[in-house]
C-alpha cells in the first residue's frame, strides 16, 4: 500500500517564510555564538587586566620599599593606591620577611590567606582563596606574589628575600563582568531585531521579482495577458523564457490543429460533392461503384496527407540532442536504392558538434523530404551541410542545415511561390515541391527559417534551414 506523505504543520509553505526562518535562525545562532565568543574574551582580558594591575602595585611598592641596617623594612607613607589605607577596602599589600611581615592598613582587620615566602624572581597569581571580612562574612580574593632579593652593597653576607603580596576582592571582576554581560546582551538582542527587521525587508525585496511572475502568470491564466513580459532579472529569464516558449508552442499547436482540420474539411467537400451528385444522377450500380472507389481513394490520400501534417507539428520543447550523422547516412542509403539508375553520389559536410534539439522524427522529415527533393533533380551530386548555428548565453546552440544539387535549379520569380504555406506537392512548381509543405511546418514549429536559392557550389538549387538557439 502507497504510504501517504505527511506535511509537518510548522513547515512554512511561502518561500519568504522560509528564508526569514533560516536567517532568523542562522542570525540567533550567530549573536550566541558572538556573545559567548566577546564574553570569554572580556573574561580572560579582565582576568589577565587584574593580574597586570595587582603587578603593577607590586612593582610600586618594590620600588619605595627600603629597608635599615638593622633589617627593619620601611614603607613610605603614600601607598600606590589610597585603598591600601582603608581597612576593608578590599585591596590588600602584604610583605613577607624571614623573621615576620608587614601589611597594608586596610589588612587591619580581614582573615586573609596565609602567605608563604617565593624564590627570588618567582612570580606567583592565585585564587579565588577564601578570606573571612571583617564583619564575618565570608569572601575572597585574588592574590599575586613576587619574590625579591634585599642586596647592600658589598655585603652579600648581609643579603635576605622577601615577598611581596598583593590581594584584591574576588567580586571586583564578577561584577565587572556582570555589567558587561547585561551591556553585551542588551546590546546584541537590539542589533539582533534590527538585523531581522532588515532581513524581513531585503528578503521582501529580493523576493519581489517571484511575486511579479507569479502575477505575470496569474494575468496569462485569466486571459489578461498573451505571455510573460520579457524584463526579468537574470536568474529567472530562463524560467519565464521557457514559460513563454511553453505558451507560443502550445499556441502554435492549436492553430496547427485547427488549420489541419479547417484544410481536411475543405479538401473533402469536393469529394463528398461528388459522390452526392452521383448517387442523385440516374448513373448505374457498375458506374457508381467506381465512382465510389474512386472518390474513397481520393478521400484517403487526403486523410492520411493532412494527418502527416498534424503529426509533424508537434515536437518536446525540451528534447534531448540529436545526433545527425546516423539520420542521414540512414536517410540517404535509401534514396540510393531508389534512385540507383542515376548514379547520384551525395557528399557530407558534416561538424561534428552540430545537434538537432527536438524529436528524431522531426529530423527524419527534413532530411528525408529536402535529400529526396535533391536526388530527383540532381544530375550526379548533391550536398548535405551541416554546422552549429547562433548561440545565446544559457541556451542550446541553433542548426544550419542546407541540401545543394547540381540540378536545373528554382527561377528567382518561382522561390515566393514555392514556399507558400498549404500548398500542396501537385500544386507547387514541377521539380521542388514535394513535401515542403511538412518540411516548412517543422522549420516553423521550431521558431526556424527555410530559404531557397542558388547553389553557389553545385549550381543547382539550396535548400536552408536555420533553427535560432533553443532553451
Amino acid at each position: 500500500m502507497r504510504r501517504r506523505e505527511r506535511s509537518l504543520p510548522w513547515r512554512p509553505r511561502s518561500l519568504q517564510a522560509r528564508q526569514l526562518l533560516a536567517a532568523s535562525l542562522g542570525l540567533v545562532a550567530f549573536l550566541a555564538l558572538a556573545g559567548y565568543a566577546l564574553d570569554r574574551a572580556f573574561v580572560d582580558v579582565a582576568g589577565q587586566v587584574q593580574r597586570d594591575r595587582l603587578r603593577n602595585f607590586a612593582s610600586a611598592y618594590a620600588g619605595d620599599i627600603d629597608f635599615f641596617r638593622n633589617g627593619e623594612i620601611y614603607v613610605p607613607e603614600s601607598p600606590p593606591d589610597e585603598r591600601f589605607e582603608r581597612p576593608g577596602s578590599g585591596l590588600y599589600a602584604e610583605v613577607v620577611l624571614p623573621n615576620g611581615s608587614w601589611m597594608s592598613s586596610s589588612a587591619q582587620g580581614p582573615q586573609l590567606p596565609a602567605a608563604a615566602m617565593l624564590a627570588g624572581g618567582e612570580e606567583r597569581f592565585e585564587g579565588p582563596l577564601p578570606i573571612t571580612n571583617s564583619d564575618g562574612s565570608r569572601g575572597e580574593v585574588f592574590r599575586y606574589g613576587r619574590g625579591l632579593i634585599w642586596a647592600i652593597e658589598r655585603r652579600p653576607e648581609a643579603e635576605f628575600p622577601y615577598t611581596i603580596w598583593i590581594m584584591e576582592d574576588a567580586g571586583t571582576l564578577p561584577r565587572q563582568v556582570r555589567v558587561f554581560r547585561q551591556a553585551l546582551w542588551g546590546y546584541l538582542g537590539i542589533a539582533g531585531f534590527i538585523l531581522l527587521l532588515l532581513q524581513a525587508v531585503i528578503l521582501r525585496w529580493s523576493l519581489w521579482p517571484l511575486r511579479r511572475v507569479v502575477s505575470e502568470l496569474k494575468r496569462v491564466q485569466r486571459g489578461q495577458a498573451n505571455r510573460m513580459s520579457e524584463r526579468h532579472p537574470r536568474e529567472l529569464e530562463p524560467l519565464t523564457d521557457s514559460i513563454n516558449a511553453l505558451i507560443d508552442s502550445e499556441r502554435q499547436n492549436l492553430d496547427h490543429q485547427r488549420n489541419t482540420m479547417s484544410d481536411l474539411a475543405h479538401s473533402l467537400k469536393t469529394p463528398l460533392a461528388v459522390l452526392r451528385t452521383r448517387l442523385d444522377s440516374d448513373a448505374s450500380e457498375s458506374e457508381l461503384r467506381e465512382e465510389v472507389a474512386t472518390q474513397l481513394r481520393r478521400m484517403n490520400d487526403l486523410v492520411g496527407y493532412q494527418l502527416g501534417r498534424a503529426a509533424s507539428a508537434g515536437h518536446k520543447l525540451f528534447a534531448a540532442p540529436v545526433e545527425i550523422d546516423g539520420h542521414a547516412e540512414q536517410v540517404v542509403r535509401g534514396l540510393e536504392k531508389i534512385y540507383v539508375g542515376k548514379g547520384v553520389i551525395c557528399e557530407f559536410e558534416l561538424d561534428p558538434e552540430a545537434r538537432f534539439h527536438g524529436e528524431p522524427g522531426d529530423l527524419q522529415e527534413l532530411l528525408g523530404n529536402l535529400l529526396e527533393n535533391a536526388f530527383k533533380w540532381a544530375r550526379t551530386r548533391v550536398l548535405l551541410t551541416t554546422r552549429r548555428g547562433d548561440t545565446a548565453p544559457n541556451r542550446r546552440p541553433g542548426l544550419y542545415l542546407s541540401v545543394d544539387d547540381d540540378g536545373p535549379g528554382i527561377p528567382p520569380e518561382r522561390i515566393a511561390h514555392v514556399l507558400q504555406r498549404g500548398v500542396r506537392g501537385d500544386e507547387r512548381v514541377q521539380g521542388h515541391g514535394i513535401g515542403l509543405a511538412i518540411v516548412q511546418d517543422i522549420v516553423r514549429s521550431y521558431r526556424g527559417e527555410l530559404e531557397v536559392g542558388h547553389s553557389e557550389e553545385l549550381g543547382g538549387a539550396r535548400f536552408e534551414v536555420k533553427l535560432p538557439p533553443g532553451l
